[in-house]
């Protein structure tokens, strides 16, 4: 049993990726090296700060755009300065398992190793084959990041992956409502509703609330079917929840129950109730509480409140400031800009670069006032997140206001490139599982035995396997012959059965959902495509 972890202190958890499909994963494991590729690049050794490193992926790539650079920037200078010997590092691996080492030794340039192996740090691997069953779904959804550098800081990460290992499970979120845990069926929390008086109403996240139907993101048919469980109970969620990550918190009351000796309702009580968390207080205001009965629920959407950052709020600084503030702020963060605040939290203006540039050539002696430029752009937390992605790519950023005009978040183009990343990963996935299908079948089955797998009404058309249905490929190579003309050596009952749930986990993308798919709700396609891969390994 290792003891590596007692007085933890400062230690940082951090997620190294080995490539965008592990192409490094076996000399990082091999050699005890966490790697990063950006190959065009050379020794970043004496390069101390951002700009430095920024300067140098600008000039090593020169027709990446301002954000990519920016992105890039951040990543390499996590890599080579932020991380420190003694933290932790996980690095998931093809095998759909997880590595857990510990960092011992800085950044070092190897000139002569091949391309994608030369910026490495030593590690020490401790554990190399975590299950990830291990870990809980909300560190799993921390370490889903498409970034290849980025850190695990949020719901005591560190300290969860010290624990893993350690050959622990992971003992969960610091803040995790183990009372939560316990509603393991709808009727148990019309029950706790019930108990509860008004004044101490039943909180708990969207994730949570949404285990208690058993499910992990809002479909369309999940979220009709708990509207509709909710409203036979009389039950509402304040705020609706529709809105908001899985992270948020809602309040369950009974919307239904008579006014109370004050002649107002539960749902109009909850403004003033001090059994609330400030979060969930925060967002009743920001949902206008609730509409009439009558009137139209709010849809699921892509909402601003959907983005993490959103309801992050942003390092700022205030009217009266000194300029030299928000730069050695800027300067310590890698910040391009900073919301200038005033004293009640609304938003006076924003200082950038540029902005301190402009009045420092009018003004040598120009304070933060006069580097602060007035009127940006300001999104409501329920705006669609669509309507504002060009101006988050004008202009490099948004910031988020709640329902008294108060700035509670900044959006910005490298927290949409990481949104849309995510959710574009598992179609191009599903598509290389569709497109390796489709060439198989046209090269190994003729085209007659192509239409007797479809409905009659259907086989003439049906020129090729591009004609066919995903669920289709599962009843043509059910038929043995079909099978056998493949002459693959591996076993036709798994392979229809992972097939079979690849068609299902496609369906389930057809539907709109705000929530992101999870490594977890990958994992099944991902091994279908290795598998397809392994057996039908052509380009």
């Amino acid at each position: 049993m290792l003891t590596l972890f007692t007085g933890r202190g400062g230690m940082r958890a951090w997620v190294v990726r080995a490539g965008e499909n592990g192409e490094r994963e076996q000399t990082a494991l091999g050699e005890g090296v966490l790697l990063a590729g950006w190959h065009e690049l050379g020794d970043l050794a004496g390069v101390a700060t951002r700009e430095g490193i920024k300067a140098a992926v600008a000039a090593a790539y020169p027709d990446e755009g301002p954000y990519t650079v920016g992105n890039w920037t951040g990543q390499l200078y996590r890599f080579i300065h932020e991380i420190q010997p003694g933290d932790l590092v996980v690095l998931p691996l093809k095998s759909l398992r997880v590595a857990i080492g510990r960092v011992t030794g800085g950044y070092e340039h190897r000139s002569e190793a091949p391309e994608g192996l030369r910026h490495v740090r030593a590690v020490e691997w401790l554990v190399i084959d975590v299950d990830r069953q291990t870990i809980q779904s909300d560190l799993l959804d921390s370490m889903g990041s498409l970034l290849t550098v980025f850190e695990l800081s949020r719901f005591g990460a560190a300290d969860r992956v010290a624990a893993l290992a350690e050959g622990k499970p992971d003992p969960g979120r610091p803040d995790a409502d183990e009372f939560a845990a316990t509603l393991t069926e709808p009727a148990k929390l019309y029950e706790e509703v019930r108990r509860r008086s008004a004044d101490q109403p039943l909180t708990l996240s969207i994730r949570d609330f949404l285990g208690v139907w058993g499910v992990q993101r809002r479909y369309p048919a999940v979220t009709e079917q708990i509207k509709n469980d909710l409203a036979a109970r009389g039950l509402v969620t304040v705020p609706p929840f529709t809105e908001g990550t899985l992270d948020s918190q809602i309040a369950v009351l009974a919307g239904g129950a008579e006014p109370d000796e004050s002649g107002t309702s539960a749902v109009t009580r909850l403004s003033g109730s001090t059994g609330l968390s400030a979060a969930v207080q925060v967002a009743a205001h920001a949902a206008g509480l609730l509409p009439d009965e009558e009137a139209e629920t709010p849809a699921v959407a892509y909402r601003v409140s959907n983005l993490e950052s959103a309801n992050r709020m942003p390092e700022s600084v205030k009217v009266g400031d000194n300029l030299s503030t928000a730069m050695t702020i800027m300067v310590l963060r890698g910040y391009s800009q900073l919301p200038v605040l005033k004293p009640d939290g609304r938003l006076h203006g924003v200082v950038s670069w540029e902005s301190i540039g402009r009045a420092r050539m009018a003004d040598t002696k120009a304070d933060l006032e006069a580097a602060t430029l007035k009127g940006p752009q300001e999104a409501n937390r329920s705006d669609d997140l669509l309507d504002w992605i060009g101006a988050v790519y004008q202009s490099g950023y948004v910031l988020v206001r709640d329902h008294d005009h108060k700035i509670c978040g900044l959006i910005t183009a490298s927290d949409l490139t990481v949104q849309f990343g995510t959710r574009v990963r598992p179609f191009v996935l599903v598509e290389e599982i569709e497109q390796r299908l489709r060439r198989v079948v046209d090269r190994c089955i003729p085209l007659d035995r192509l239409r007797a797998a479809v409905p009659r009404h259907r086989a003439s058309r049906v020129n090729s396997a591009a004609n066919l249905t995903f669920g289709a490929y599962g009843h043509l190579l059910k038929i043995p012959e079909n099978w056998a003309a493949l002459n693959w050596g591996i076993d036709q009952q798994h392979f229809l059965a992972a097939l079979e749930e690849c068609r299902n986990f496609r369906n389930s993308l057809m539907h709109f959902s705000p929530d992101p798919v999870t490594d977890d709700q990958l994992r099944p396609a991902q091994g279908l495509l290795e598998l397809l891969r392994s057996v039908d390994p052509q380009i």
